[in-house]
């Protein structure tokens, strides 16, 4: 029964993931290395589909190896990011609230902002010595 719940979750978010790609403030990669996280526990032959797809695999891989965001996801959920903190901030949400959004969204942003824009292999080699 577990296996079946972690199979129509991974559906489910993969098609998430797929609106997300072409909506513009709608995060879909996250929900593809979500999905890809519940096919590995229900149904390998998806999880190997969606890690090998020419357009939706790479960035999933990329995150599973080296825990990469690439930069226009990062812009991105800055922007979401944002416009979210820009709604509660213009609604009539006491202050409180207002204040643990952009808490939270900080946090969130430091985390995103934090993690690397390019697998290892592609980055330039760091120098251990001072020019």
């Amino acid at each position: 029964m577990a296996r079946w719940a972690w199979l129509a979750l991974g559906v489910a978010l993969t098609g998430l993931g797929v609106v997300g790609l072409i909506l513009p403030l709608m995060p879909g990669t996250v929900f593809l290395i979500l999905a890809a996280a519940c096919f590995t526990r229900s149904s390998p032959r998806l999880e190997r589909w969606l890690l090998e797809h020419p357009r939706y695999g790479p960035t999933v891989v990329a995150w599973r190896r080296d825990g990469v965001i690439p930069v226009r996801a990062k812009i991105l959920a800055f922007v979401g990011m944002g416009f979210s903190l820009a709604l509660v901030s213009v609604s009539d949400a006491p202050p409180i609230a207002i204040v643990s959004t952009a808490a939270l969204i900080a946090a969130g942003a430091l985390y995103v902002g934090t993690r690397p824009s390019r697998p290892k292999a592609e980055r330039p080699p760091q120098r251990l010595t001072p020019p």
